[in-house]
C-alpha cells in the first residue's frame, strides 16, 4: 500500500474543528513517519462534503471517519441518504469511524447490530434506546472492532487518530506523534471523565422517591428494608422494580454517589484519602479504594493527581 486514504464526512452539524484537527494530526505523523519509516505509506486526508458521488476523493477511501457534532442528535430522517452511502462503502472494504455523536449516525447504517459501540457519556441511554441491539458501552473511550471504530467525547478525536497511525504507521510513529502533540496515546478511558447520570424520568414514581431519598442522604443509607419503606414497596417487589427502572441495583446506585461525592472532595479538597472515605459513607478505607477503582477506573490517588485543581 502506497496510500491510505481517510476521508473525513462534514454531515450536516459536524465539527469542523474535530475535522481540521484530525487532518493536522495526519500531517504530523506523516511527517514524522517519511523521518523515521519512509517505506511507510502516505496518509491522504480527503474533507468530504454531500452530495458524495459527486466527488472524486469519495470512492476508494480505506477509512471514512464521522466527527463529532454540536447540534441536536442527528435523526433517522436527516441520516438516511448518507447512512445508505455508508453502508455501500462498508460493503466495498471501508472502515467506518465515529466520534462522539458521530456514532448515532454510524448506528444508522445498521452495522452496529450485537456489535459494541461507544459514544460521550451523556448519550449513553438515548443510544440505548434508539439502538437497542448496539452493545453500548460509554466506559470505554475507544472500541475497535477492526472495520467499525467508535470513540467517546467531543476530544476524543485525538485516540482515534492515533489508534489509526498505529494501524497504518506503527506503533512507534504513534508515540512520536502524541509527544509532538503533548496528547496522551490511546488506552485512557471514558469512565475517568464521566459523571453519574442517573435515570429519572423512568416513569415508576415508587422508585423515583427511593432515589430521592437515596440523593438527599448521598447513598449513606443503603439499607434495602429503609429503601423500600421509602417506596412503599414489599422489599422484593423494590429491588426487581429499582433494577428494571434505573438499570442499577439499588446498592450499585448508593455506591456510585457515595464515589462520585468522593470524585469532588479528591478534586477540589485536600483531605486525606482515608478521611474521605469515611466522609462518604466507608469505615473501611480499603474497601472505598476498590469500590472506587472499579467505577472509575483509577485508584483514588490516581484521580487526585489527574484531576486536583490547584
Amino acid at each position: 500500500m502506497t496510500a491510505v486514504r481517510i476521508g473525513i464526512i462534514l454531515y450536516p452539524g459536524a465539527q469542523r474543528s474535530a475535522a481540521l484537527g484530525l487532518a493536522d494530526l495526519f500531517g504530523i505523523a506523516g511527517r514524522i513517519a517519511r523521518e523515521t519509516a519512509p517505506a511507510a505509506p502516505a496518509l491522504q486526508v480527503h474533507m468530504l462534503e454531500q452530495p458524495f458521488p459527486e466527488s472524486p476523493d469519495a470512492s476508494g477511501c480505506h477509512v471514512l471517519i464521522l466527527p463529532p457534532s454540536l447540534e441536536p442528535v442527528i435523526t433517522p430522517t436527516s441520516a438516511a441518504p448518507l447512512a445508505g452511502w455508508l453502508r455501500a462503502r462498508h460493503a466495498e472494504g471501508s472502515v467506518l469511524a465515529s466520534i462522539c455523536a458521530g456514532a448515532f449516525l454510524l448506528a444508522e447504517t445498521g452495522l452496529l447490530q450485537d456489535r459494541e459501540v461507544t459514544t460521550h457519556w451523556a448519550y449513553a441511554e438515548t443510544m440505548k434506546e434508539r439502538f437497542p441491539t448496539a452493545r453500548v458501552d460509554t466506559d470505554r473511550l475507544l472500541i475497535d472492532g477492526g472495520d467499525i471504530i467508535s470513540a467517546g467525547g467531543l476530544m476524543a478525536w485525538t485516540d482515534l487518530g492515533l489508534k489509526l497511525v498505529e494501524r497504518f504507521l506503527g506503533p512507534a510513529v504513534m508515540a512520536q506523534t502524541a509527544r509532538t502533540m503533548l496528547v496522551d496515546p490511546p488506552g485512557r478511558e471514558q469512565r475517568y471523565y464521566s459523571g453519574f447520570a442517573p435515570k429519572m424520568t423512568h416513569g415508576d414514581s415508587a422508585v423515583l422517591k427511593a432515589q430521592h431519598f437515596l440523593h438527599e442522604s448521598s447513598g449513606r443509607e443503603t439499607r434495602i428494608s429503609v429503601l423500600s419503606q421509602q417506596a412503599g414497596l414489599e422489599e422484593r417487589t423494590f429491588l426487581r422494580r429499582f433494577l428494571k427502572a434505573t438499570g442499577l441495583t439499588a446498592t450499585d446506585y448508593a455506591q456510585r454517589l457515595r464515589v462520585t461525592k468522593a470524585q469532588e472532595l479528591l478534586q477540589f479538597g485536600r483531605q486525606p484519602i482515608e478521611s474521605i472515605a469515611w466522609e462518604v459513607g466507608y469505615a473501611d478505607a480499603s474497601a472505598f479504594r476498590k469500590i472506587f477503582l472499579r467505577i472509575v477506573g483509577l485508584t483514588p490517588g490516581e484521580y487526585r493527581q489527574r484531576f486536583h485543581v490547584r
